[in-house]
């Protein structure tokens, strides 16, 4: 029975991926537009493809050297796991930019026409990564589980414990992979961006995007290995995260401490697979919602979809809860709808918090714009209180969310909870778990809100450098406004499930360790645990610093050679010679290749030392990361955003337009918000979930260890 529900997770999963063939075969049917259009894209093709090859072959060798460790501490099969659940993140991330950088063209000639059909084209281009990311994830972990804890005889609870941990892998190596993407994307991104606007609009006062500039292809390409590629990969990892963490949770409590009778027990570990499979139905159902006309709100269109999916959703998970309640011998499932409701409202609620703060339709914005007019220091202060301010709210709401959710959890398993009372097991959180699979569950068309935000900021350089008519740089500007606000939408959705699932992933720690170590115990009396929670805290901080030290770096580099290009290169700034942009796009390729290596590596090294030390002492830590790292991600995304858009708002027209001295100075509090919103910000949720992941999934070597002393 359990095997045959969960089966629908690999066919839903399939759907996406025949539906992602259809969407991405449209894109590629659209007109491209001429060739001087298209050689432009074909640049900015090789430089993405030249530097994600470069990328993965570094990160094979990072993977065949963990899964070395892993075979040999671990077992073969969670190296296998691991492996897997890197090459589909890869996977998934490199179809996605296939077809991101095809649309760029094909979007910039269809703003020729109306901002609706560039709108389409973009979107669909969006939605192509995000069923992509959302089916391959989903197949191969769903596959996993089938054959590893699904299929395993429910009366056997050890054995599908071990088993689960294997599968721990694959969320492991979709995690690494996800967090090398991001860092190494968003350095190579923000290094040319940064070289693009401080030589290029500063000093030379040139447009965006012009393609005098020598940075230009660079930045166009780092738009989609950071944005595109490198937040797949992010999503990816959050999206298994989010599924894979409830199900632990359900085979820790169910086997481990006998709480769930049989049919509860096979239910409640099928359900957020099932949940994750229905999402991907009512994405695809959510991209005929997406539509606009001429001079339409795009922001209304966009959520249109988002909210249809979001709505259908919760009646399918509703229904799903009421057949289990139906079978259910001594539990109230029904509750733990509720617990997903608290999930999704809090995403959602997060979702319009973030849009609020980082739209140029709101008074945040607005202010820093304002704050221009006196120069780029009060940019600088301005967005930084405003990016701290916005933490308030989406952290009282994932508190919220957890307290809800536990509670509901508690309600669906009365019996559990109370003997939760006496051994410390506390049953609910199964619900704070569901409450991250119901968050993420529309995963497929968030990324696809999301991506298409860099498909349109490429079409806008692509117009800029192909002299196309000044409308149709308005239209694509526009789409770019609005992705930049649904680009840090979806980044608030991947921080807030990130906390949930790691709280629930951090109680399958806990009880794993306690269940073999009987005198493991977490207690803020240990000095060793609370030494592990000051250590944790300042893991984020250190990651932020290495990353955004990396972009300053890469960024010197690229100004240096703008710079010389404009000074050595005569006939530049007439259009007489072209600039030499594939010396910029090597500059941007070799740092992030060499400046991602060491904070990615620290993210899987250092838990493993801490959890071999003590493994009381990695509880601290972790939980010391996880409250720091929330709260950066919310903090540097927030204002990358509001920076940007305070920029884009200025360039409207108000406090003196383009080239005017507020436009300079927001063009700085941009140029500091890029890594913020692109490279450290977005990195942390992925940091908190890896070192999460991997406590986990090395629990059995700390436990070897510690059997040994």
């Amino acid at each position: 029975m359990t095997t045959a529900v969960a089966w629908l997770a690999p066919v839903c999963a399939l759907i996406g991926i025949v539906t992602a063939v259809y969407l991405g075969s449209w894109v590629l049917k659209q007109d491209p537009g001429p060739d001087k259009m298209n050689s432009i894209s074909l640049k900015i093709q090789q430089g993405a493809k030249a530097f994600l090859m470069s990328e993965y072959k570094l990160l094979i060798i990072f993977m065949a050297i963990v899964a070395v460790v892993m075979a040999i501490a671990l077992s073969p099969i969670t190296a296998l796991a691991f492996i897997t659940g890197g090459v589909m993140s890869a996977a998934a991330g490199y179809v996605g930019m296939h077809v991101a950088t095809r649309a760029n063209t094909r979007t910039a000639y269809a703003a020729e026409e109306s901002v609706a059909r560039a709108l389409n084209v973009s979107f669909k281009s969006g939605l192509t990564m995000g069923l992509c990311v959302a089916s391959f994830a989903l197949m191969g972990l769903s596959l996993w589980l089938i054959f590893l804890v699904f299929g395993v005889n429910v009366l056997d609870p050890e054995l599908m414990h071990h088993n689960i941990g294997m599968v721990e892998g694959f969320a492991t190596g979709a995690s690494a992979v996800a967090l090398f993407a991001r860092v190494g994307g968003g350095i190579y991104t923000k290094a040319a961006d940064v070289g693009a606007d401080l030589v290029g609009k500063v000093e030379a006062g040139i447009p965006e995007d012009d393609p005098r500039n020598p940075a230009t292809i660079a930045d166009n390409v780092g738009d989609n290995v950071g944005d595109v590629a490198g937040m797949g990969a992010d999503l990816f990892e959050s999206y298994t995260g989010s599924i894979l963490a409830p199900t632990i949770l359900a085979v820790t409590f169910g086997s481990l401490g006998g709480y769930f009778a049989t049919s509860d027990f096979v239910w409640a570990i099928v359900a957020p697979v099932v949940i994750a499979a229905c999402g991907i139905i009512t994405s695809i159902i959510g991209l005929f919602a997406v539509r606009t006309k001429e001079g339409a709100d795009l922001h209304k269109a966009l959520n249109r979809g988002t909210y249809v999916a979001a709505g259908i959703e919760i009646l399918v998970i509703l229904v799903l809860f009421c057949i289990w309640q139906s079978q259910s011998v001594e539990a109230q499932p029904i509750f733990l709808f509720g617990s997903v409701l608290c999930g999704l409202i809090a995403g959602l609620a997060i979702g319009k918090i973030t849009e609020y703060f980082c739209s140029d339709h709101h008074k945040p914005v607005h202010k820093i714009a304002e704050a221009a007019e006196t120069g780029a220091a009060t940019v600088i202060i301005e967005g930084i209180g405003t990016g701290m301010l916005s933490t308030i709210a989406p952290i009282i709401l994932v508190a919220a969310a957890i307290i809800g959710a536990f509670f509901f959890g508690n309600l669906a398993f009365p019996a559990a909870a109370l003997a939760g009372l006496e051994n410390g097991i506390m049953v609910g959180l199964f619900g704070v778990g569901l409450a991250a699979t119901g968050m993420l569950s529309n995963t497929a068309i968030t990324i696809g809100v999301d991506a298409y935000g860099p498909v349109a900021d490429n079409a806008g350089g692509i117009a800029e450098m192909a002299g196309l008519p000044e409308e149709v740089r308005d239209r694509t500007d526009a789409l770019d406004a609005v992705g930049n606000t649904t680009a840090a939408i979806a980044k608030g959705f991947a921080i807030a499930s990130a906390g949930l699932s790691a709280i629930s992933l951090f109680v399958s720690y806990q009880a794993t360790m306690h269940h073999y170590l009987p005198n493991f115990e977490l207690s803020l009396t240990d000095p060793l645990i609370v030494a592990g929670i000051f250590l944790g805290a300042m893991m984020p901080f250190m990651f932020a610093a290495l990353t955004m030290g990396a972009v300053s770096r890469a960024a010197h580099a690229m100004v240096e050679e703008v710079r010389r290009q404009f000074r050595e290169i005569k006939g530049i700034m007439e259009y007489k010679a072209e600039p030499e942009y594939d010396k910029c796009v090597a500059i941007s390729t070799s740092s992030a290749l060499r400046e991602m290596m060491l904070p990615g590596c620290l993210a899987v090294v250092v838990p493993i030392l801490v959890g071999c030390a003590d493994p009381a002492m990695l509880g601290g830590f972790l939980a010391g990361a996880v409250a720091t790292g929330m709260l950066m991600a919310i903090f540097m995304s927030n204002a990358g955003g509001a920076w940007d858009n305070a920029k884009k708002y200025i360039e409207q027209g108000y406090f003196g337009g383009k080239g005017s001295e507020a436009h300079k100075a927001a063009v700085v509090g941009d140029t500091v918000g890029d890594p913020f919103k692109d490279t450290s910000g977005p990195s942390m949720n992925i940091l908190i979930n890896l070192m999460t992941i991997v406590a986990l999934t090395f629990s059995p070597l700390f436990i070897l260890i510690q059997t040994m002393l």
